[in-house]
């Protein structure tokens, strides 16, 4: 059996598709299961048992033997929450409990970080485990998943195998759930579909013109072929950035769209919300030195073929990966 937590999700509910791609068909989900719009990611594939997360620590003390490997992919992902209390019990204690686990019950490891954890890129955006406390993440959603690594790292006793993965900018199918946190990609291909025309944030910075701001976007499809390679692979422990490697402008997205969807690029620019003006990230980069040191094999998609893969087989038909 191999475990999926935030099942229902975006990246979870990836995960599984790709899992019964690949023929490991036991799987047991793990989530609230009380979101009807994100279930529907979930229809067609092939589970084991759904366990509902509060229940799953004791779920995995009686059943762990059968369990092959655990890819913990759930967290409250909501950048904007404030709540600093419901951030460290879901995100960061969450994840202790499900370490320990690993540890007790000899299980592999698999969980989600976050480039959220990088702040402003004052470190840069190395994956380098010294250089954790010295990050300052924008907000407490990346404290919490920054909070996990240094203590993960911290630790005596470690998982045999395990990894912690900084995901970048990720898009791709199964997130129509996500309201206002779902990619820009999804968000543009409405608008675009909607009016004919698209608006992005203006810089307030002089060092980046209006749809010049740069982020590494990253294909869901290329994020679970990582997690897949890892759960193979297993040796060479530790954080590893999970991008592109690859910055590319909102500009350059927008286009994307447009050009999947056969229509002339018609953008506009709204200033970004002063609530955010000053936590605004105008640029980041995954370096993807230490996966490809281990052996990954694979190259990513580039932006334009993810969007219009993304675009052309999900988003004009309503369809689910």
């Amino acid at each position: 059996m191999i475990v999926v937590t935030g099942a229902a999700g975006f990246i979870g509910s990836c995960m599984i598709a790709k899992l019964n791609k690949e023929n490991f068909n036991d799987i047991i989900a793990v989530d609230e299961f009380d979101h009807k719009e994100k279930l529907k990611n979930l229809e067609g594939k092939k589970i084991l048992e759904q366990v509902h997360r509060d229940n799953f620590a004791t779920w995995l003390d009686k059943n762990h033997e059968e369990v092959e490997f655990i890819f913990h992919l759930g967290a409250r992902t909501d950048t904007a929450e404030f709540d600093k209390s419901l951030l460290r019990k879901l995100n960061t204690e969450y994840t202790k409990t499900v370490w320990r686990r690993c540890i007790e019950h000899q299980i592999p490891l698999v969980y989600a970080s976050s480039a959220a954890t990088y702040g402003l890129g004052e470190n840069g955006y190395f994956d380098d485990e010294k250089i954790l406390e010295d990050l300052i993440p924008l907000n407490p959603y990346g404290e919490s998943k920054n909070e996990f690594d240094i203590w993960a790292v911290q630790q005596d006793e470690k998982p045999f195998f395990w990894a912690g993965l900084k995901f970048f900018n990720v898009y791709g199918p199964n997130e129509y759930h996500k309201g206002r946190m779902a990619s820009v990609v999804l968000h543009a291909f409405r608008q675009i579909s909607e009016t004919g025309k698209m608006k992005l944030f203006r810089s307030h910075n002089p060092d980046y013109k209006d749809g010049e701001q740069r982020r590494d976007f990253v294909y869901v499809k290329d994020v679970v072929e990582v997690m897949y390679w890892l759960m193979n692979h297993r040796k060479n422990s530790g954080i590893y950035n999970l991008g592109s490697g690859k910055s590319r402008t909102f500009l350059d997205l927008t286009n994307a769209v447009f050009s999947a969807l056969n229509k002339t690029s018609d953008v506009s620019f709204i200033d970004t919300p002063e609530d955010i003006r000053d936590k605004y990230q105008y640029f980041t980069e995954a370096d993807m030195t230490k996966l490809k040191s281990i052996g990954y094999p694979h190259e990513f998609t580039e932006l334009e073929e993810g969007v219009k893969d993304y675009v052309l087989k999900y988003l004009k038909k309503g369809a689910y990966y």
